[in-house]
C-alpha cells in the first residue's frame, strides 16, 4: 500500500527518526515501524495527526489505499469473519445446552467430551481475534468510513467501544452465568 511510503518519505523530508515522530503522533517507534513495513494501520485518529504533522490531506496520505481498504474489507475479509463468527456463535450454543445431557448419560465421560469440545470452541474464539488483528479489520471499517463523510465522533464512539478492556471480560462473565444457569435448569429438569 502506498501509505507506509508515505509515511517513511515525509518522515524523512522532515528530517526526523522513527521515534521523534512517535514522540509527536503519540505512539511507539515500534508502531512507526510497523506503518512504515506495512505490517499494521494507523488508526483515523492517527492518520489525522500524521497529516496534520505532515502538513498534507488525509486523501494525499492515503491516495489508492482506501478504495484497496474498501474492496479488501467488503469482500474476502468480511465473508471469512462472517463465517467464522457464526461457527463460534453454533459451537457456544451446542457447549451451553450440551453440557447436561453429557453428563447426565455419560457422567465423567460425558463431561471430558464436553471439556475438549469446549477447548476446540475456544480455539476458534481465539482464531477470530488473531485474524481480526492481523487484518486490521476495525481500522479499514474506521478509514473507509471517515473517507465516506461520516463524522469522526461516531468513528470514535466505536473505536472507543471496541478498546474498553473490560467488555470482553464482562462478555465472558455474563456467557458463563447464562451457561451454568441454563445447566443448572438443565440438570435439575432431567434429573428431577
Amino acid at each position: 500500500m502506498n501509505l507506509s511510503k508515505q509515511i517513511k518519505e515525509n518522515r524523512k523530508k522532515m528530517s526526523l527518526s522513527q521515534e521523534e515522530l512517535a514522540e509527536k503522533a503519540y505512539v511507539t517507534r515500534q508502531t512507526i515501524s510497523n506503518w512504515e513495513n506495512d505490517k499494521s494501520y494507523p488508526d483515523i485518529n492517527s492518520l489525522i495527526i500524521l497529516s496534520s504533522l505532515f502538513n498534507i490531506s488525509i486523501d494525499e496520505l492515503v491516495k489508492g489505499d482506501v478504495d484497496t481498504m474498501r474492496e479488501y474489507v467488503s469482500n474476502e475479509v468480511i465473508n471469512k469473519f462472517q463465517k467464522m463468527g457464526v461457527l463460534y456463535a453454533i459451537g457456544l450454543v451446542i457447549a451451553v445446552v450440551s453440557i447436561a445431557p453429557l453428563f447426565m448419560f455419560f457422567r465423567w465421560t460425558g463431561m471430558v467430551i464436553w471439556f475438549v469440545y469446549f477447548i476446540l470452541v475456544m480455539m476458534l474464539a481465539l482464531k477470530i481475534e488473531k485474524f481480526k488483528k492481523e487484518h486490521d479489520v476495525q481500522t479499514y471499517k474506521e478509514i473507509v468510513a471517515f473517507m465516506d463523510g461520516k463524522k469522526l465522533d461516531e468513528i470514535q464512539k466505536a473505536t472507543e467501544k471496541g478498546k474498553r478492556p473490560y467488555q470482553k471480560i464482562f462478555y465472558a462473565i455474563i456467557s458463563a452465568l447464562i451457561g451454568f444457569t441454563v445447566t443448572y435448569l438443565l440438570l435439575v429438569l432431567l434429573m428431577g
